[in-house]
């Protein structure tokens, strides 16, 4: 018997050292940027995050500066006092995928060091089913401006942020008459939030092909940000995989993430990424 434990334990020890010579690892991300910019849509905008149907970028989880919130640039001025002022947030409410290269293109004339992406909610909330981005053309939009930035902004540092679970809004708010209301009045997301209270098979279903295509996002950023390579991290599905609750939702739409939902995204996704 004590033979065996030994071969065992010579055996184990020997796939450890295969494993680990043979698993790629993860570059250094070096020195902490001095500059950085945010691209996406209304969510890295903190929109109604401070206020009516506005933008809060104060308040945004990538480049806020709000204290509450704790966002990437907050977190990196604390180890990087260099960056202070150059937290560039080049999002815009209501961007889809298409909009992306247009975005990374002003990032690279900031000359960015850290560019965070968080994109594609749009692509999937939109009027009806039958208007969301096709997968191949999504992951077209992502290349193209990955391409732009990996060109401009060669050695940036590039992270990728998995799109929230969408199809948790109609979870967490289908039984709240405010969220129903604010769904309707303001058409919302209706691909996926129309018929709030049905139980019909049919709105099932268009549910879940709406959270499918997001998980089908999710899988072409993770792709497009390996393609990349080194300098390019995603968050492992990080934000895709947390349950927020209609708690962290802005009381005003009950889409978009309030302070505390910018914070708690500052908090799953910072880690997710880059070590500074």
């Amino acid at each position: 018997m004590t033979l065996v434990r030994r071969a065992l334990a010579t055996l184990a020890s020997v796939t450890a050292l295969v494993l680990l010579a043979t698993s790629p690892a993860l570059a250094a991300p070096g020195p902490a940027p001095t500059s950085m910019a945010s691209l996406g849509d209304s969510i890295t905008r903190g929109f109604n995050a401070c206020g009516w149907y506005v933008d809060c970028t104060s308040r945004s989880f990538s480049t806020g500066d709000n204290s509450t919130v704790n966002s990437h640039y907050l977190r990196i001025r604390r180890v990087e006092p260099a960056v202070n002022g150059r937290n560039h947030n080049a999002a815009r409410t209501g961007a889809k995928s298409a909009d992306l290269a247009g975005q990374a293109g002003t990032a690279v004339s900031q000359g960015a060091g850290y560019v965070t992406i968080l994109i594609g909610a749009n692509d999937a909330c939109t009027g009806s089913e039958s208007s969301m981005t096709s997968v191949a053309t999504f992951r077209s939009h992502i290349d193209s401006a990955l391409n732009r930035l990996k060109t401009g902004l060669p050695n940036a540092r590039v992270f990728v942020i998995s799109i929230p679970d969408v199809h948790r809004l109609w979870t967490v708010g289908k039984d709240s008459g405010s969220a129903r209301t604010a769904w309707s009045l303001f058409g919302i997301c209706q691909s996926l939030l129309a018929n709030p209270t049905s139980t019909a098979q049919a709105d099932v279903d268009r549910r879940n092909r709406v959270r499918q295509r997001v998980v089908d996002f999710n899988g072409q950023l993770a792709a497009a940000c390996a393609a990349y390579g080194s300098n390019c991290r995603y968050d492992g599905n990080a934000v895709f995989g947390y349950p927020f609750t209609l708690s962290q939702l802005s009381g005003w739409d009950y889409f978009h993430p309030n302070a505390s939902g910018q914070q708690v995204l500052a908090n799953v996704s910072y880690p997710a990424g880059f070590a500074w």
